[in-house]
């Protein structure tokens, strides 16, 4: 019996050797990312693996697909389920970028940390916008929906080990094999011809909209590892002849505490496909949809972290505006001072202020002779009680829309005199027929236990009440 777990990790592995055979360029960001990993641990020792092993860090993995209709949404998620991964988080694309990125999205991924721990396998899922106006006319719109009700993403027969996987907890080796091969099959590049003259005319909306509903099926866009010094492969594989976006997404590199997570990404390479033309003949070409993106995460922030990222960004956003000063001005030190301006330079302050989501631990032997404070800061700092930082699991709709944008071939068409149609969070939990984990609530989960725990540990009662405003660090403040 190959439990979820196992299927999700061998998963991982078969799309891994499947895109790395389809694009020969992720295959070289793969191994200079696990040469800087090695350099990094060799460098730092313990420290490097401060917020991950250096196992998990290595085979670590996400993916990105795009689907067009709701029943194929669901049909994906079905599919996520048999490996252990569940829908989490919302995303709307079509207002984070100037691009036309006409999609919303969710993550399905695991949720529980041991889990997480021994595979974090995750696939960044979009959900084509066929219904909103500022994209697609009502004409288009319904021919739109006549092509994708005309396609089978995923066969029956894998449907229907799915579902038997959830249900027995996972699956035999015979049948484990064929949900493997049917599943990276449905995620594979097909080789049947595209509709030239449809194709393009979904370009000229969106080249994410083409490459969703330009074709026949789906396939991994990209598929990200995750890197110990995003910088250093950034450089790496810029000498290796391999040309990157123009920036890193995210968060600045500075001398602080690593949040949340910074992403790059090598431009979409011309890929040969073959299409049909409007006199049915059959000519070969090539398309520039997909790309190889890397990942450096970092700690997880509470909802007052979060609302301080937002202010630093926007912060950022204005001084890149008036980079039009001395010619020598220095915008990477500029964006740096801004970050510390914002946020603490060590993970005890993070934690303190109540930006940081860690977990913590009772000390084995707790300092003898003193009267233990009142507040779990209070604790740390006094050596009853250590703190690990909770990695980020999920991702920034800015960044993703940043790492869209710079790999489409043009900014596309949104008409911003018309509504756009409601596709909210609530609308899309009904397309998938579950609720979908909120990230806030999995980490403020993950640290209340820990600290519900190791207070026990310790024969120590909660402290409640106004009498404690430290406690607040662990109790997700707000900032107005």
């Amino acid at each position: 019996m190959l439990s979820t777990t196992g299927l999700r990790a061998r998963f991982a592995r078969t799309l891994s050797e499947l895109y790395g055979r389809e694009v020969p360029a992720y295959t070289t960001l793969v191994d200079l990312s696990q040469q800087v990993n090695s350099e990094v641990a060799a460098a730092m020792g313990a420290d490097a693996e401060r917020l991950g092993s250096l196992d998990r860090v290595t085979a670590e993995r996400h993916g990105a697909i795009r689907v067009g209709t709701p029943g194929e949404l669901a049909q994906v998620a079905r599919i996520f389920a048999a490996m252990g991964m569940s829908p989490t988080g919302y995303y709307d694309l079509r207002d984070a970028a100037a691009s036309a990125i006409p999609v919303v999205s969710t993550a399905f991924r695991p949720t529980d940390p041991a889990e997480l721990a021994q595979n974090p396998f995750r696939v960044f899922t979009s959900l084509l916008a066929v219904d909103d106006r500022r994209f697609f006319s009502p004409d288009l719109s319904r021919r739109l929906r006549t092509f994708l009700a005309g396609r089978e993403l995923f066969s029956p027969a894998l449907l229907v080990l799915a579902d038997r996987a959830v249900a027995d907890g996972g699956l035999g080796e015979s049948d484990a094999q064929k949900f493997l091969a049917g599943a990276a099959r449905s995620f594979a590049l097909s080789a049947e011809p595209i509709d030239r003259a449809w194709y393009q005319e979904l370009e000229q909306v969106s080249a994410v909209a083409a490459d969703i509903g330009g074709v026949r099926s789906t396939h991994i866009n990209h598929l990200t590892p995750r890197v110990l010094d995003i910088d250093a492969l950034y450089r790496r594989m810029a000498d290796h002849g391999i040309t990157m976006i123009d920036s890193i997404q995210g968060p600045p590199r500075w001398d602080g505490p690593e949040i949340l997570l910074r992403q790059t990404s090598f431009r979409a390479l011309a890929e040969p496909r073959r299409f049909r033309n409007p006199d049915g003949t059959v000519t070969e070409g090539s398309l520039r949809v997909r790309f190889g993106e890397v990942e450096a995460r970092g700690i997880a922030l509470t909802p007052a972290g979060r609302v301080r990222y937002d202010r630093a960004v926007a912060e950022i956003d204005l001084g890149s505006l008036d980079v039009g000063g001395p010619a020598d001005i220095d915008v990477t030190a500029c964006r740096q001072q801004i970050w510390g301006q914002h946020f603490p330079s060590d993970e005890n302050s993070l934690f303190a202020e109540g930006l940081g989501v860690f977990t913590v631990s009772p000390v084995r032997r707790p300092p003898d002779g003193r009267r233990p404070p009142t507040s779990v800061a209070g604790l740390i700092a006094g050596g009853w009680l250590t703190a690990e930082p909770v990695v980020y699991e999920d991702f920034l709709p800015r960044s993703a829309a940043g790492i869209f944008s710079s790999n489409l071939t043009g900014a596309g068409a949104k008409d911003v005199t018309v509504d756009g149609a409601d596709l909210d969070e609530s609308w899309l939990e009904g397309v998938l027929g579950t609720t979908l984990h909120r990230p806030d609530d999995l980490y403020g989960a993950q640290q209340e236990s820990s600290i519900s725990w190791a207070l026990a540990a310790l024969g120590l009662p909660r402290p409640t009440g106004p009498d404690h405003p430290t406690l607040t660090a662990s109790r997700y403040p707000s900032e107005s």
